[in-house]
């Protein structure tokens, strides 16, 4: 099994040796990043969500801090992963839409994988003495027909388990539906691929395979004394949606109240990595926990109420993303289950500021896009990012016919601007007085958009363009 896999590796690793730490060490945080996929601002019911309850996540919430003005830097998958994971735009990587097959990646100019030598944070932790795992869905490269991407654990990791959307071991989905025609279609052709021992599993048990192997790594981690980072990144909420026998019979089975089933289990099986921290004296004072989305909610199935628009979108919808950062050790005991609506940070900050979190030397050779802001991030001050929040649409994604996606995007303070390349179709928001991006001031102030546009002008001329543009 991949999980016996998972020990071996770690038993290897253990018998080598890393390098050596500093008498300090034990007293560094272990780090858990919980990416959900697919999943609106705010579905959570800690994030004012209505469908369904999620006790697990708001039990997090209740012990730590809920960001409301929290951005990922793509609205679609597998840049918004570049982000989190480099701490630097993913268009310097040429990443801006969802890695696909080889053909429809090339037609977009998008690479068919993150180079390795793009800064990672995991690779920077293993060299600095943490262990270091990534459980579930990866989409920087190794899926489709792309056989040859890096493994997972050439990023710094050392040991993984993934979905069909990543190299290495890896479990993949059967859909079943309990009407007697499960599938095994979903994977892609990840099954062709090889690169990693794979194992089929019911699409909704799935993360809790992914959580199973996590907490082996964290038993084997807390063993060697080491300190942890970890991603647990479930491919849940994403589609198609695939609830348990006993969850699909209380449904509908429309795709609204699919996704709510799924959004319900899957906070079910992220329990029990959440126990096993919150339960151990050790672990709950030396450990933080960041929980967020990758982008918005697909369309027809969850909500970014009362955002603007969703996934693949610049509105607020498509790149609004719930955030907790759980660390009662480390929090003020006054702020602990309280709300921050007024930080603006994004992806790349969680990024920087982890290094300073774990004590960790930056990267050689690369300038971080992120600024640390970890003093918020534990509750500690309030202020947020400094520098503008920039975006670019995913090439693939310009809208419908009844709504155009602008091209560009900034957020700078309380002001939002949009626009196309060509500087059409400008809106300004005064975001803070107009969350649902209503009432369009382009022209009631022309100086904003004018020092907005020279702004994200200048910031996109510094990248590679997309095919299209």
């Amino acid at each position: 099994m991949n999980l016996l896999i998972i020990n071996m590796t770690l038993g290897l690793f253990l018998a080598i040796g890393i390098n050596d730490l500093h008498a300090a060490e034990s007293a560094r945080l272990n780090v858990i990043v919980v990416l959900v996929d697919d999943m609106g601002s705010t579905d959570l019911s800690c994030f004012g969500g209505k469908q369904v309850q999620t006790p697990n996540i708001d039990r997090l919430a209740a012990e730590g801090l809920r960001f409301h003005s929290f951005y990922v830097n793509s609205p679609i998958c597998s840049p918004s992963r570049v982000a989190l994971t480099t701490g630097q735009y993913p268009h310097r990587w040429r990443i801006t839409s969802y890695l696909d097959n080889r053909q429809a990646n090339e037609r977009r100019g998008v690479a068919h994988w993150l180079d390795p030598q793009a800064p990672v944070l995991a690779r920077e932790l293993q060299r600095a003495g943490y262990m270091t795992g990534h459980f579930g869905k990866w989409h920087m490269g190794g899926q489709r027909d792309v056989g040859d991407a890096p493994l997972i654990v050439d990023y710094g990791f050392h040991v993984s388990l993934t979905n069909f959307e990543g190299l290495g071991p890896r479990v993949l989905p059967i859909l079943n539906a309990f009407n007697g025609k499960p599938t095994r279609q979903h994977d892609l052709g990840s099954a062709a691929l090889g690169c990693g021992q794979i194992r089929w599993a019911e699409r909704s048990t799935i993360t809790s395979e992914f959580v199973t192997a996590a907490i082996g790594f964290i038993d084997q981690a807390q063993a060697s004394g080491k300190p942890f980072f970890l991603n647990l990144w479930p491919d849940d909420v994403h589609s198609p949606f695939f609830p348990s026998r006993a969850a699909r019979a209380a449904t509908d089975n429309s795709k609204r109240v699919l996704y709510y089933s799924v959004l319900a289990e899957m906070d079910r099986q992220l329990g029990s990595l959440f126990d096993r921290i919150q339960k151990d004296s050790k672990l709950r004072d030396t450990t933080l926990i960041a929980l967020l989305s990758d982008n918005g909610h697909e369309d027809g199935a969850g909500s970014s109420t009362p955002y603007r628009g969703g996934k693949t979108w610049l509105y607020e919808g498509g790149i609004r993303s719930p955030l907790i950062v759980w660390c009662p050790s480390r929090m003020p005991r006054t702020t602990i289950g309280c709300v921050n609506y007024d930080s603006v940070m994004c992806a790349l900050d969680l990024n920087r500021s982890l290094y300073g979190i774990t004590n960790t030397p930056l990267p050689k050779g690369h300038v971080l896009d992120g600024e640390d802001v970890a003093t918020t991030l534990l509750g500690c001050d309030r202020h947020g990012r400094v520098a503008p929040i920039f975006w670019r649409r995913p090439p693939d994604r310009p809208g419908t016919v009844e709504q155009d996606n602008p091209d560009l995007a900034v957020r700078n303070g309380k002001w939002k601007f949009c626009m196309n390349f060509n500087g059409s179709n400008p809106e300004l928001y005064d975001i803070e007085a107009d969350v649902q991006e209503a009432n369009n001031l382009a022209g009631a102030r022309p100086d904003i958009v004018a020092q907005l546009k020279n702004a994200i002008e200048a910031w996109n001329a510094t990248l590679p363009a997309d095919r299209p543009q």
